[in-house]
């Protein structure tokens, strides 16, 4: 769906760029301006300079006249001293301007690409969650690295070759027609000539180049996306297909970057043609004249000269616009990105926030990602101070959005959501969030020391500070037992620590605040189940005497809360105590029984026969048949990014989700992967396997670590054979599954 969307933008830009060519330059010189307003004594600077060395370049070939007609033809020694004086002189002067003219444009130029850079990155600082989760990083990456690179290599080059040769055109048009009018006026065909490939060919240069710029960005992602993870790439053997993959995109890239260096050159030979072309011409007309004593020699030799330097002139202009398109193509992207406007911002009057005192509440809260998607409506709920509660519910039901307008990643579109009577809107997002410690699903450490690691948590934090963190996240003594302690590297997002490691460092970052209120967003739902009850332990006694909000699928590790909130397709279904949800047999109690009878071990996971009798093509079977079809699951463990099954492939098994997130996908007619359904523990798939084989219509992949129960089919068809009264039965469902999956496809 990226690559299309990539695609469809790219073609979208084409029509703008092929109808309007030079609004494009214009556009970018708008966006860079600013950037260049701070330099502006440089640049003044740099262009007297580049004055002096378009007048050295006019007067070398103008004294071709002079030394011609007034030292050569009439012997005259001092004149020919005088004139070969003064170009020594001049070549002096224009050296050492040239060097100091590089010399200061070079550090403008890279001062300029540098404060791009930081107004980009100081940028992505504002810009809210959802920017981030609808783009990807490679995409972001490149504008960084490709995008800012095009826009160095065009600025950098600019005056040499735009600037400087734009000054020599002027200067040279008018010495032209001072030396012969009649020539000028025929040498002047030399403009329409050198602009007429620029003029064709420019706008499918600079189409081609933002194009490529995308598709390199989306290279760029693949990459970036098989680095990170090439745990589960070597483990399952994956590297034939990236390698297909990549070459797929690189393939693309290729044939879209040879087009774009072919019309960028098309642009050059184009013009160096036109202007060599004319040149020959002036020179037979010239000729003609000085036959007919109309021309002195004197002159035509310097008109001649002159005329040349002017046709090299236009041809490093026409040299530099190819690198120009490249640049324009590089500062539309970034000029994109910084187009981007935050969705979540501190309001004007916006005042800081009052240290927590009383309560949290959801009033009449709705928001939804897209029109069409999950989120909330009308959601209502009150957490009081020092309450530990849990928000559940099944996938799409609402429960993260509800932790998400908490932390103001995003804003209500109906609602509000109130801190002690103030609405978070009213409050700037800094003394929002300084007053809540959150620990995420995905550890994610920062490529430095434990100890700064921890300290990200509160930037003022002692070394005593950092340690008492540690130990109230119960990990003290494992960083001490470290090669070089809290002072030891913890590599690119802390993988040199273990999974148990890095959460409970995350946990330290969170406490190190000593926050009023602790966010857990599926803080344990990645860990293996030794280490998951381990750190809920932890994270019980780490949540005592603060207010703990948490969000999980896990009806397991929320068992102590004080109040558990169940969502329902974006609507609070029930709320209460765990004991209380039970007895009320109604939602919570549907998830609790769905995820129960389960038993599971670090290796090996089994089901209980009651529990399978709840699925229900299962449900017909007696019990010494579900005893022994339980005996014959088998167990798998999952990485995050693998798939379970593809679409296409031939269904032979069935799964139940004993723990873990699976994400279900499917390829739309038109080539568009969707999303169409989520699995968490409980859940199962892959029933119609039990009733026929046939190929599978959707491809499951877990979204982390995962342990299934799978059933073979062969296995499953011969307990039934056994059953000769529930054959009927599973005809009948078979049917009823069969034209519920063909409606699906």
């Amino acid at each position: 769906m990226a690559e299309l969307a990539v695609d469809a933008g790219a073609a979208a830009q084409d029509e703008v760029v092929e109808e309007r060519p030079f609004e494009s330059a214009k556009a970018s010189a708008r966006l860079l301006f600013p950037y260049l307003r701070p330099y502006r004594r440089e640049i003044v600077l740099v262009l007297l300079m580049v004055a002096v060395e378009t007048a050295f370049n006019a007067w070398v070939p103008l004294s071709f006249s002079y030394l011609i007609d007034d030292a050569l033809i009439p012997r005259d020694k001092q004149a020919l001293a005088i004139l070969l004086a003064a170009l020594g002189a001049s070549v002096v002067v224009v050296g050492f301007t040239g060097i100091a003219r590089d010399r200061l444009y070079a550090r403008v130029s890279a001062s300029v690409v540098a404060d791009i850079r930081s107004h980009l990155f100081d940028h992505l600082q504002l810009l809210s969650l959802g920017y981030y989760q609808r783009t990807k990083a490679g995409d972001i990456l490149a504008r960084f690295s490709g995008d800012a690179v095009t826009v160095e290599n065009s600025l950098s080059s600019i005056v040499p070759w735009a600037v400087a040769p734009t000054f020599d055109l002027v200067v040279y048009t008018v010495l032209l027609f001072v030396l012969d009018w009649r020539l000028a006026l025929g040498a002047m065909l030399v403009w329409p000539i050198a602009l007429l490939g620029p003029r064709k060919f420019g706008p499918r240069a600079l189409s081609a180049s933002y194009e490529k710029r995308g598709l390199e960005a989306d290279a760029v992602s693949v990459v970036q996306e098989n680095l990170a993870g090439q745990s589960v790439v070597k483990a399952f053997g994956l590297e034939e297909s990236w390698r297909d993959s990549f070459a797929e995109r690189n393939a693309t890239l290729r044939s879209k970057s040879a087009y774009s260096v072919f019309m960028g050159q098309l642009i050059e030979r184009s013009a160096l043609s036109g202007v060599f072309a004319l040149y020959v011409g002036v020179v037979a007309v010239g000729a003609v004249l000085v036959f007919n004593g109309l021309l002195s020699i004197g002159n035509l030799v310097a008109f001649q000269a002159l005329f040349l330097a002017l046709g090299y002139a236009l041809i490093y202009i026409s040299q530099y616009l190819p690198n120009l398109v490249q640049g324009l193509g590089g500062f539309r992207r970034i000029g994109e990105l910084l187009a981007e406007d935050p969705q979540v911002v501190d309001l004007a009057g916006a005042a800081p926030l009052a240290p927590f005192r009383d309560a949290i509440a959801y009033d009449g809260v709705s928001f939804a990602y897209t029109a069409d998607g999950p989120g909330l409506r009308g959601f209502d709920a009150e957490i009081r101070r020092g309450e530990s509660v849990a928000f559940v519910g099944p996938s799409g039901s609402g429960k993260s959005t509800a932790l998400s307008l908490l932390l103001r990643f995003y804003d209500p579109s109906g609602g509000s959501v109130c801190i002690d009577g103030v609405d978070v809107r009213d409050a700037t997002q800094h003394s929002l969030r300084s007053q809540m410690g959150v620990v995420f699903q995905e550890s994610v450490l920062f490529d430095g020391t434990v100890r700064e690691n921890i300290r990200f948590g509160a930037h003022g934090a002692s070394d005593d500070q950092v340690e008492a963190a540690a130990k109230a996240a119960e990990i003290h003594d494992v960083l001490l037992a470290l090669p070089n302690g809290y002072d030891t590297v913890v590599g690119e997002r802390g993988g040199l620590l273990s999974g148990g490691q890095r959460q409970r460092v995350a946990i330290a970052r969170a406490l190190v605040r000593d926050p009023a209120i602790l966010v857990l967003d599926e803080a344990t739902s990645a860990l293996d189940p030794g280490t998951e009850a381990a750190v809920n332990e932890t994270l019980a006694r780490a949540g005592a005497g603060r207010t703990t909000v948490a969000v999980t699928h896990r009806l397991a590790s929320v068992t102590g809360c004080d109040r558990i909130f169940v969502l329902d397709r974006g609507v609070l279904a029930e709320s209460g105590s765990h004991a209380e949800l039970l007895a009320a047999g109604g939602a919570y109690a549907a998830l609790w029984a769905r995820q129960a009878g389960f038993t599971l071990t670090d290796d090996r996971a089994e089901v209980e026969p009651e529990r399978l009798a709840q699925v229900p093509i299962l449900s017909g079977l007696d019990q010494e048949l579900l005893a022994e079809m339980a005996s014959r699951f088998t167990t798998e463990h999952v990485a995050a990014g693998q798939p379970v099954i593809r679409e296409g492939d031939e269904g032979d098994r069935f799964y139940l989700v004993v723990r873990g997130r699976l994400v279900v996908t499917r390829r739309a007619d038109d080539g568009e992967v969707v999303q169409v359904n989520v699995h968490e523990d409980g859940d199962h798939f892959g029933e119609i396997a039990l009733l026929r084989r046939a190929p599978r219509i959707a491809t499951v992949t877990a979204e982390m670590p995962s342990v299934l129960l799978a059933l073979a089919r062969d296995h499953f068809l011969d307990l039934v054979e056994r059953a000769p009264e529930v054959k009927a039965a599973m005809e009948e469902r078979r049917a009823r599954y069969l034209a519920e999956w063909e409606q699906l496809r």
